[in-house]
């Protein structure tokens, strides 16, 4: 026990967590260990039960420790999981978090009504034949006049890391370089691990990803790049016109890229401030725009668009048939109607603003608390803190769950972060706010003096 004892700066929940989080992360500590009792070590520390029982839940919320019972606390073994390694990573610990800021989801109360739109949905599900168009005509019309670049062919599948898997099953081959954006989303990684493709990191900014690292990573020859347009995830930057016109001034003139295809994750874009912008717009036949409506209309609908040249949707169309086929008409038709309804266009607009009140307050909030902010586009924020496990630990013994920034580095780790949902913020933002600039600010600064304890 001494060893918790000498490393426990402030008998706080969040201090005592603070302590355990440190020799669990340096190793002092390893994973099947077991820790005192929490009468034992509160005994030792002069402090209440429920004092230690805090920092307990708030390292258990994080991952770190486990509770078996009557036989004891144990630092948490590395589990195996059915996610891969990076989702499994961002997914939680099961432990409940009186405010989860963790899940990059949209707020439920702000999806679009579905019952109206199931309403009028056939009563049968009818497709006359297996050779039928794999989008339903109306469906198809609503996205060409919505596309932002005149694409030869679109097509419809099951949410867009279903289209971007597609499209990199078709423009790679193993051992191939893609391009991804650094901080970017670990499911791109985990993807491009599982076929076997090499990751070139690019730095982001404000605008989106960085021209010099860009040119930088173009002399690899890539095979093909994966970017997010607008809301990226984590940094919530959107790209604008002049950076992608860049960007494809760029490709188009390194001859080594002749052949590189540009996959565009629009995963926001419905519940976006930013225009609609596309690198397809200069690059028309080597421009794969994925639109997914998950983010704006509801997760469970698992609905995304996939558009650019008929040379590489078709083939992406034709091996589809193999598996899937294609994606239920039924749900298309729902989609249709949502997007066509006006009604439901009025829920989105309403979430869009909402989600942009959310983000601005919380980036006046942090800078009123001495930690600036570019306000981000979309459902996310990334907060740099001085240190990501104390932070994560710290927040957690405040009630407040937010992802690691880790797993978003495609590369060695960055500048320390952490990812907040700004979709998940309650009322009180001010109360977030001053818990996150307590964990995410160096001990000496001004803002420790507040209450870190948030409730």
């Amino acid at each position: 026990m001494q060893i918790i004892i000498d490393e426990i700066e402030l008998p706080t929940p969040a201090g005592i967590a603070a302590g355990l989080g440190r020799l669990i992360a340096s190793g002092r500590l390893a994973p099947g260990d077991r820790l005192p009792t929490v009468r034992a070590l509160a005994s030792t520390l002069g402090v209440s039960p429920a004092t230690v029982s805090h920092a307990w839940q708030a390292l258990a919320s994080v991952g770190l420790i486990d509770s078996r019972g009557r036989s004891g606390t144990f630092v948490r073994m590395r589990a195996s999981h059915w996610l891969p390694s990076r989702s499994q990573s961002m997914a939680g610990y099961g432990q409940p978090a009186r405010v989860d800021l963790s899940r990059g989801t949209p707020d439920p109360l702000l999806l679009p009504a579905l019952g109206p739109a199931l309403s009028r949905v056939s009563e049968r599900a009818v497709t006359p034949s297996y050779q039928d168009l794999p989008v339903i005509p109306e469906l198809l019309h609503v996205l060409v006049d919505s596309w932002p670049f005149p694409a030869e062919a679109i097509t419809v599948v099951d949410g867009a890391l279903d289209a971007i898997s597609r499209s990199l099953d078709h423009v790679t081959r193993f051992g191939d370089r893609v391009i991804v954006e650094n901080p970017g989303f670990p499911p791109f990684f985990d993807l491009l691990d599982q076929l076997g493709l090499e990751r070139l990191p690019v730095a982001v900014d404000q605008f989106g990803i960085e021209p010099e690292s860009f040119k930088a990573a173009l002399r690899f020859g890539p095979a093909a790049v994966i970017l997010q347009p607008r809301a990226q995830n984590p940094t919530g930057a959107s790209m604008s016109s002049e950076r992608a016109e860049e960007l494809a001034r760029l490709l188009s003139a390194d001859k080594r890229c002749s052949s590189t295809v540009v996959i565009e994750d629009d995963h926001s874009g419905e519940i976006s401030i930013a225009p609609d912008v596309s690198l397809g717009r200069w690059l028309p036949d080597r421009v794969l725009h994925v639109r997914s409506y998950s983010k704006s209309h509801g997760p469970d609908l698992r609905i995304a668009a996939l558009g650019g040249p008929s040379s590489l949707v078709d083939p992406i169309v034709a091996r589809r048939m193999l598996g899937p086929g294609w994606t239920s008409r039924m749900l298309q038709t729902i989609l249709h109607d949502l997007l066509t309804d006006p009604a439901s266009i009025d829920q989105i607009s309403e979430a869009r603003r909402v989600y942009f009140a959310r983000q601005r307050a919380l980036t006046d909030a942090l800078h009123g608390l001495g930690l600036p902010l570019i306000q981000s586009d979309g459902i996310n924020a990334w907060v740099p803190v001085a240190d990501e496990r104390d932070a994560l630990v710290q927040l957690a013994a405040s009630g407040i769950r937010v992802a690691g920034g880790s797993p978003f580095f495609a590369s060695e780790v960055g500048d320390p972060h952490v990812r907040v949902t700004t979709a998940a913020l309650p009322a009180d933002i001010a109360g977030v706010a001053r818990a996150l600039a307590s964990a995410a600010l160096p001990p000496s600064s001004a803002v420790h003096t507040l209450e870190t304890r948030w409730a």
